[in-house]
């Protein structure tokens, strides 16, 4: 699995509450699609309602493939296996990637292998919980 690049606030604006999205910023400016790493800076916007920790930090984001016409597949997982919030965290990555230049539709998909453990958290969603 790859480990989240870069560290981020806690602290984000949902589409609705603000007038400029976080996912904003990172936009393509070139008109094509954009990068993975705009794709998944975008993504930490979408937060784990139980926890209060981005779903990149926190080790979910199992793979992201962006296409060259800015259609994007995500692979996702939950921290457990009957947790409920799929179809919201799958209404908030739509959410969070459409402002981004050149994106096409968004495909998540949850899958259940490998199973998430605490041990996919970056070291800054392991601190915020307290596990060092």
């Amino acid at each position: 699995m790859p480990e989240p690049k870069t560290a981020i606030s806690q602290t984000h604006n949902t589409p609705e509450s603000s007038g400029e999205p976080a996912a904003t910023a990172a936009a393509s400016t070139n008109g094509g699609a954009p990068s993975e790493d705009q794709v998944l800076e975008a993504l930490k916007s979408v937060i784990d309602p139980e926890l209060g920790i981005n779903i990149v930090d926190l080790g979910l984001v199992y793979e992201v493939d962006v296409a060259e016409d800015g259609d994007v597949d995500i692979q996702y997982t939950l921290t457990t296996m009957g947790c409920p919030i799929g179809p919201l965290i799958e209404d908030q990555m739509r959410a969070f990637l459409a402002p981004l230049d050149g994106i096409g539709e968004v495909r998540p998909e949850m899958v259940l292998r490998p199973a998430w453990n605490p041990e996919m958290m970056s070291d800054e969603a392991k601190a915020a919980l307290g596990m060092f």
